[in-house]
């Protein structure tokens, strides 16, 4: 992989400090202004990789790389880069939270009217999104688990205090969003003959079935998850018609915000009132996705060795495991109904029941078609090289690893991006949502797809497109101002795309930085998949090794003071090959290969002795 993780976080941590602090002050905003989603954003640039790869870390200064302190420097040294990042995170809570104590979560400047309509109301500003409820809970896990670490290496009383309020504001925001997205689940019943339920079986029926066949086929292999559904009792998306009809389909997800007459989540939590939703009762794949990987932060093992959720806060991430369950297996029966000649997940583009289809929704149907397939023990090297297939061809079709052509439609994905609309014309103004993360996604797939991969080859092949979508994003960086080195710049990658750019978008450099953690973890936490013939190779050197070793020892070869300590080193080297087998068989191989050599060496300098020559 050409990507260098560490090395390129450290650049963009640079350009962070750059273009944010500026005389002794931190200055919230991007190309978007303010608002509750953009600036947590901004806060997870510098953020997401001091929690989640350890050589990054922000939270012990005695521990700090001198490497990170310098990308840093003009914040302070290792004893003020953490205090001045207490300092931020408490300004977000603050700046976010209400006179009443009530947290923001509202979409702000990333709501926009539909092209060519009225103004959005402030009203419409201040609705609460799916996506601040998500990143707010990513936000608030990371300053828990910051403040856990960095407590214990502080002994003043001022800074203590400061810690704890800290803690408290981020615990309570934890748990507002965690109600949020209780609040923002839908569950969307309907009949196979409509159009909702005709658009569904045209999807999944690659094989060409007759229809009545295709919905019993599907209601089959979701009969456990329509069974659960009952079990959602709390919050929105309870299932109230009949799905024991054999005519009746669903599809369940996360809208774009709290459902419309979602009922309130009792909570001891002091997170004060629960607003009226107006979100209207059906699922977004778009924030279904960004739901899911939210719940995915909440039950990490960094959440639960850290122990960063209280028990009431244990109590709500059992309710919303159990709608990523459902979610899960739905997404993942649907992408992949069939099983036979092709999936639907492969028919690019992947259309939806609303009879929107474009390749991006085609890229977030990965994510929960791979969530299903490792939680289903269905992911093997022939599943997960399906989905590679896929991205391969999403990244040709986005002209990414193909030469665009100008005004091309393909384009449209980078920028402007993908407008969601969140609501009808019933309901004006028309609201929408712009979505500009095609690479960002594409580059996080990719990693983490090559990372459940065993064969070695296939994943280097996806590691290809990995650093193939890498380059690509270095050309959409910002090249000048005090900007440079952030996103987007898109006329960088397609000339007169887009304009040039005023301000970075957080929105899509927190992404970039996500994917780069991903990236990273591949290198720092997943060992290289075992090639079973290298292995095997391997052993049959180590073997050899071993039996000479053995005979050399029986011959009383390492007689004396330095072949007592070569033997010792010999010994110490087939321990270390022995251990590396499994996870290293390539250096095992290497390993005992010297052995091989040095124990010839020794035999035939025995032989030589013995002759007298």
């Amino acid at each position: 992989m050409r990507i260098q993780p560490r090395q390129e976080i450290l650049d963009i941590w640079r350009a962070t400090v750059r273009s944010c602090w500026q005389n002794s002050e931190w200055h919230w905003g991007g190309r978007s202004g303010t608002n509750s989603i953009s600036d947590a954003e901004q806060l997870l640039t510098l953020l997401l990789p001091a929690t989640k790869v350890p050589v990054l870390a922000l939270d012990d200064p005695d521990r700090i790389d001198e490497e990170v302190i310098e990308a840093l420097s003009a914040i302070g040294g290792a004893i003020e880069i953490p205090r001045r990042l207490v300092g931020l995170m408490s300004d977000y809570f603050t700046r976010y939270t209400d006179d009443s104590g009530v947290p923001i979560f509202a979409g702000g400047t990333y709501l926009t009217p539909v092209d060519g309509g009225p103004d959005l109301t402030e009203e419409q500003y201040s609705l609460d999104i799916v996506d601040s409820y998500a990143v707010s809970i990513t936000l608030t896990l990371a300053t828990i688990g910051f403040v856990k670490i960095y407590r214990g290496s502080t002994q003043r009383r001022d800074l203590l205090a400061q810690l704890d309020t800290l803690e408290t504001m981020a615990s309570v925001r934890l748990t507002a969003a965690m109600v949020g997205l209780l609040r923002s689940f839908s569950t969307s019943v309907f009949t196979s003959t409509d159009e909702l339920g005709i658009r569904l079986c045209d999807m999944v029926n690659q094989d060409g079935r007759p229809r009545r066949e295709v919905v019993a086929t599907l209601r089959e292999q979701l009969r456990d998850t329509m069974a659960s559904l009952r079990s959602v009792v709390i919050g929105s998306g309870r299932v109230t018609e009949d799905l024991d009809n054999s005519e009746m389909l669903f599809e369940c997800g996360w809208s774009w915000g709290t459902i419309a007459g979602a009922e309130e989540v009792p909570t001891s939590e002091p997170i004060g009132a629960q607003r009226e939703g107006s979100a209207e009762n059906a699922p977004y794949l778009y924030f279904t996705v960004i739901a899911m990987d939210a719940i995915d932060d909440l039950n990490s093992e960094r959440t639960r060795l850290l122990g960063l959720l209280n028990e009431e806060q244990q109590r709500l991430s059992r309710a919303l495991q159990l709608r990523w369950e459902l979610t899960r297996t739905y997404w993942a029966t649907v992408a992949t109904f069939g099983n036979r000649r092709r999936w639907p997940i492969e028919d690019i583009p992947w259309r939806t029941t609303d009879g929107d289809r474009t390749d991006y929704y085609t890229l977030q149907a990965t994510s929960l078609a791979v969530k299903g397939l490792i939680a289903g023990g269905r992911g093997g090297d022939e599943e997960f090289g399906r989905i590679a297939s896929v991205l391969v061809e999403l990244a040709q079709r986005a002209r990414i690893t193909r030469r665009a052509s100008p005004d091309e439609s393909a384009l449209v994905v980078h920028a402007p991006g993908k407008q969601v609309t969140l609501n009808d014309a019933t309901s004006k103004p028309i609201m929408t949502w712009n979505v500009n993360e095609f690479s960002t996604v594409l580059l996080l797939r990719a990693a983490t797809v090559a990372g459940l991969l065993n064969n070695a080859r296939q994943r280097s092949e996806l590691l290809e497109l990995a650093d193939e979508v890498w380059e690509h994003l270095l050309l959409r960086r910002i090249p000048d101002s005090r900007y440079r080195g952030l996103w987007d710049h898109a006329a960088g990658a397609f000339p007169g795309l887009a304009p040039p750019p005023v301000a970075p978008s957080w929105y899509l450099t927190e992404r970039v930085v996500h994917a780069l953690v991903t990236a990273g973890q591949l290198l720092w936490e997943r060992p290289f998949p075992r090639a079973g013939s290298l292995a095997r190779y391997a052993q049959d050197l180590i073997d050899e090794a071993e039996y000479l070793f053995d005979r050399e020892l029986m011959r009383g070869t390492f007689a004396g003071e330095a072949m007592q300590r070569s033997m010792r080193s010999i010994r110490a080297s087939l321990r270390q090959a022995q251990s590396l087998v499994d996870d290293r068989p390539g250096t095992a191989a290497a390993l005992a290969s010297s052995l091989l050599l040095l124990l010839n060496d020794v035999t035939t300098g025995q032989q030589k002795a013995s002759e007298g020559i």
